[in-house]
């Protein structure tokens, strides 16, 4: 099994306001169903807030990386068997959140030991 990062962008949830709840029960929706195919990790969305950063040494600012464009939303965590099935299931949040899905694959450490 394979864990990939699901993530969108922070400010790409622009569905009108009075679609809230129905984002949100639609998005609930996807992980109970993650959740009961066993591929769930973990995920949810970040408050939209400045950034801190702590530096290489140790110093703490208030800011986004300087070459940042993009800054992430809300993300999921899953473990699938492919490449294939982790586009499947971002497709899926993809629908429920009203908004597109970057998918990228998480290195695995190789002296990490799992139980599954």
């Amino acid at each position: 099994m394979t864990r990939y990062l699901i993530s969108f962008d922070d400010g790409t949830m622009n569905h009108p306001e009075e679609d809230h709840a129905e984002v949100g029960r639609a998005a609930h929706e996807v992980v109970y169903e993650a959740q009961d195919a066993g591929v769930w990790i973990f995920g949810g969305g970040l408050h939209s807030q400045q950034a801190s950063v702590v530096d290489t040494d140790g110093t703490i600012s208030n800011r986004p990386y300087p070459e940042t464009k993009a800054i992430i939303g809300g993300f999921s965590i899953i473990d699938v068997a492919s490449h294939e099935e982790a586009l499947m299931w971002a497709a899926k949040i993809a629908v429920a959140c009203r908004c597109a899905q970057e998918v990228r694959e998480i290195m695995n450490d190789p002296n990490e030991t799992r139980s599954s």
